[in-house]
């Protein structure tokens, strides 16, 4: 299926691209999520006097991620588990419960923007995860990961 990206897609293309992908990532993702169009000719009309808008609202969302990234860089973010006596936790820290640790200290971001290339965290210590609010911002923040042996 033929596509028009209405937003830059990591891996697939820029903005305004038309880019063939298979049918069910371009019904079950792509279009659901306002990330794509069908490259129909009436489609691609609307895109070209939608053009100037859509850029605007990416180069707004850039703006945003930026800000939103330098405030996050290098910040420590503080975690308590239950942990046993040899440092491993009973769970596991996700990005659900780093992004929840962020929204407390006033950081509005989803478990989807961070990147946590080992998994979960599974014992006490420090980590370093990445925070990434738009396909070109990134920022890396540091995850100190407490025991609490109640």
């Amino acid at each position: 299926m033929q596509v028009i990206l209405l937003e830059k897609v990591v891996n697939l293309g820029q903005l305004g691209e038309v880019v063939k992908v298979r049918d069910g990532y371009a019904r079950n993702y792509l279009i659901p999520q306002g990330k794509a169009s069908r490259a129909t000719e009436k489609a691609k009309k609307e895109f070209e006097a939608r053009r100037a808008e859509l850029e605007k609202a990416q180069s707004d969302r850039l703006a945003t991620a930026r800000t939103l990234a330098d405030r996050l860089s290098g910040l420590t973010v503080q975690i308590t588990e239950r942990a046993g006596v040899d440092g491993r936790l009973f769970g596991s820290v996700t990005p659900a419960s780093i992004a929840e640790a962020l929204a407390r200290d006033g950081f509005e971001v989803s478990r989807s923007m961070l990147r946590m290339p080992d998994g979960p965290i599974k014992a006490i210590g420090d980590y370093k995860v990445e925070v990434v609010p738009h396909v070109d911002v990134a920022a890396e923040i540091n995850v100190s990961v407490l025991g609490d042996h109640a």
